[in-house]
This record gives structure tokens, C-alpha cells and sequence, in this order.
């Protein structure tokens, strides 16, 4: 066997190793992904909307898909309504239409509740898919009975649904006469596209996808398993000494930010709380701070208040550039906080700029395969965490 590298930490690169099979697992259902898809984007030409929710945990998974599907992190994609009601799941059946779509996340051995909500689901003719479980029209069951790497799996998912619903939408859209403006919408199309061999493509699309996954955890398992290790130490010895670990990021980002914060104050596995906070968990706060003073010190603002010396600022950015998370992790650094950043594409600013005493870079451009990675990083630092 060959020596491990430097940078090489075998524990972690063993967790990194658990994800390889999960991943393979929806690669395998690719086929029912893509005809789920399909499914998806008759529901939204008819004019349906996507109502997502969770309880606990998940419930970040519903504010991911409801954010992406609303501001599509790829320029020139059509927003698609979607709602996370995660807080008024009472009222779904007010809210439900017929020709509506419904995504429940639960945790991998499912929650009886759910059986409620596809209950109101199927009275409304709406398409259900349940994250995991079987009572709906589209259920995928876990690939995993790991917390972490079932939340993993289901945002590989989510995001697959999501790029997908738009090859469908751009290649199948009928029906719309849209006069003069036509050209601003060239997503629409006049006449149904055939899409029996488009579903053939996206199948093997799909595929693709999770093998780029398992590429990138493959990777960050060869090149930074040990700044993962360096972090979970380092965050270590400032949690024992009572210290709190202060999370934020933009978009996709806050709601990995929010998870990274629920699983360690409300732990999902054997695992002492940890104190956490998330200041992307503050939407009344952050929308004052932009209205009255600017977007870039959403997250500044927050850290002048909650900080201490003895905390932790963990930043989540895909780009690494982004300027509300630059100007926290440089207040951060000025308060004596130990400050990790979990950066995707090169590093950005924030590598450059060496903002960060930790950072653990996801190198690639795309930012719903950069999400996932991350997603697995943060998981693993948790695990780490409570390993030492």
C-alpha cells in the first residue's frame, strides 16, 4: 500500500470512501430521475408551482430547492415558482392545486407524518415525490441509513431535478403564442418536441452527474482530507473552550450554512450538541440590514453582534469572491475568531487574500456539483469533530 500523502489524512479520507456506493445507488436510478423530470416540466407548463418542506433538518433541503428553483444559479434559466412552506405544512391542502407538484424531505428511515401531507397531496391531484419513501407519485428510497450522507444523496437529487426540469422545459414547451415577445422566451416552443430520445440522453446525463460526484469526493479525499482534519481540530480545541461557531453563506450556501448549524446544535447522530449559529438563518435581520444599509454587510453586521474571541467564523462560498462573506471573514480576523472557509472554483479572493486559517477548496466551476462537495465536506468536519 503506498504511504499516504502529506495532505492525506486516513480517517477522513476513509468517511469520503463510505459516499462512493450512495452515489452509484442514483446513478443506477437514472432512468426513473429522468422520467420524474419529464413529469416536473409538464406540471410547470401547465402552470403549476413547486411546494417544498421538511421538518427539522431537512426543512434546509426544502430552502435550497425553493431558492434554486426561484434564482437559478445558471444565467438564462427560467425562474420556476416554488414555495418552501416547511413552517405551514397545516395548511398545504389550501395551498395544493391540481396541477401542482410537492416535495417532501424526511430523514432516511422516512417520518409517519408524511403520510398525512400525501394524503391532502393525493386529494389535490397534485405530483408528490417523496425524499425519502414510497407514498407518492415519485419515491426514492435512501441510499443510505448515514444522516449525513442521506442528506448528501438527496441534494445530488434535487439538483438533478433541477437542471433537468429545464432540458425539458427548453426542448418540450408547447402551445404558447406569444406574439411579438416570442424571442425573449425561446425556452417555449410552438409545437410538442418529441421526447422519447431526449429522455435517453438525459438518462445517461444523469449518470454522468453522479460520477462526477463521486470524482470531485474522490479528490478532496486525495488532496484535502488533512485541512479537513486541521479544521476539526482546530475548531475543537475553540468549541471545548466554550466557544461558538458562527456560520453564514449566499443562496444555496445559507441553507448549507443552516444545516451545518442544525446538525450541530440538534444532532442527528451520537453526537454532543455543539454551539452554532447561523446568520443566513435570519431573513427579518438580513433584509433590514440591506434596505437600510447595503448587501454587502449583511453577514458583518451580525459577527459585530454575536462575535467573541474564542469563536469560529465558517464561511461557505461557492465562488470565493462573494463580498458580504469577504468583509465578515475580515471582521472575523480582526476579533481574534478562527476562520474557515469551504470555497469552490479556485479559491477566489478568499484564498487569495488568505482570509481563512482553514480552507478547503472544491475545485470546480460548476456550482451545483461545487454544493454537493461541500456538502460532503462539512459533514465530514462534523464527524471529524467529534472524532478526536
Amino acid at each position: 500500500m503506498a504511504t499516504p500523502a502529506a495532505h492525506d489524512h486516513p480517517e477522513v479520507s476513509r468517511l469520503f470512501e463510505l459516499r462512493s456506493d450512495p452515489a452509484r445507488e442514483l446513478a443506477r436510478q437514472a432512468a426513473a430521475v429522468a422520467a420524474a423530470c419529464h413529469a416536473m416540466a409538464v406540471r410547470f407548463h401547465r402552470g403549476g408551482k413547486l411546494v417544498v418542506f421538511g421538518a427539522g433538518g431537512p426543512s434546509t433541503d426544502a430552502q435550497h430547492v425553493a431558492v434554486e428553483f426561484v434564482h437559478p444559479v445558471i444565467v438564462g434559466k427560467r425562474a420556476l415558482p416554488a414555495l418552501d412552506l416547511s413552517s405551514a405544512s397545516p395548511g398545504l391542502a389550501r395551498v395544493v392545486r391540481q396541477e401542482d407538484i410537492v416535495m417532501v424531505f424526511g430523514p432516511p428511515d422516512g417520518d409517519d407524518a408524511l403520510s398525512i401531507v400525501f394524503e391532502a397531496v393525493r386529494e389535490a391531484g397534485a405530483l408528490g415525490f417523496a425524499l425519502p419513501g414510497s407514498d407518492a407519485t415519485y419515491g426514492f428510497e435512501s441510499a443510505s441509513a448515514d444522516p449525513f450522507i442521506h442528506q448528501e444523496i438527496l441534494e445530488i437529487l434535487y439538483h438533478t431535478l433541477w437542471e433537468t426540469v429545464h432540458v425539458f422545459l427548453e426542448h418540450r414547451e408547447a402551445g404558447h403564442d406569444l406574439g411579438a415577445t416570442g424571442f425573449l422566451y425561446p425556452y417555449l416552443e410552438r409545437q410538442a418536441q418529441n421526447t422519447d430520445l431526449l429522455i435517453a440522453d438525459v438518462t445517461s446525463s444523469i449518470a454522468a452527474k453522479a460520477r462526477t460526484d463521486e470524482r470531485l469526493r474522490e479528490h478532496l479525499a486525495a488532496t484535502g482530507s488533512f485541512a479537513i482534519a486541521d479544521a476539526a481540530a482546530r475548531v475543537r480545541e475553540r468549541v471545548d473552550a466554550g466557544g461558538t461557531i458562527i456560520a453564514f453563506g449566499n443562496g444555496g450556501s445559507a441553507t448549507d450554512a443552516n444545516d451545518f448549524v442544525l446538525d450541530c446544535v440538534v444532532p442527528v447522530k451520537p453526537h454532543p450538541a455543539v454551539d452554532a449559529i447561523s446568520l443566513a438563518m435570519e431573513p427579518a435581520t438580513i433584509s433590514a440590514i440591506a434596505n437600510d444599509v447595503g448587501r454587502d454587510v449583511i453577514f458583518l453586521r451580525q459577527l459585530i453582534a454575536h462575535a467573541r474571541p474564542g469563536d469560529v467564523a465558517l464561511a461557505i462560498s461557492t465562488s470565493g469572491g462573494s463580498a458580504n462573506v469577504i468583509a465578515a471573514l475580515e471582521e472575523a480576523r480582526k476579533r481574534g475568531l478562527l476562520t474557515i472557509a469551504l470555497l469552490g472554483c479556485d479559491g477566489g479572493e478568499i484564498l487569495r487574500r488568505r482570509l481563512a486559517d482553514v480552507a478547503i477548496v472544491v475545485n470546480c466551476d460548476y456550482i451545483p456539483r461545487i454544493q454537493e462537495a461541500q456538502a460532503s465536506v462539512y459533514h465530514v468536519l462534523i464527524d471529524a469533530l467529534h472524532q478526536g
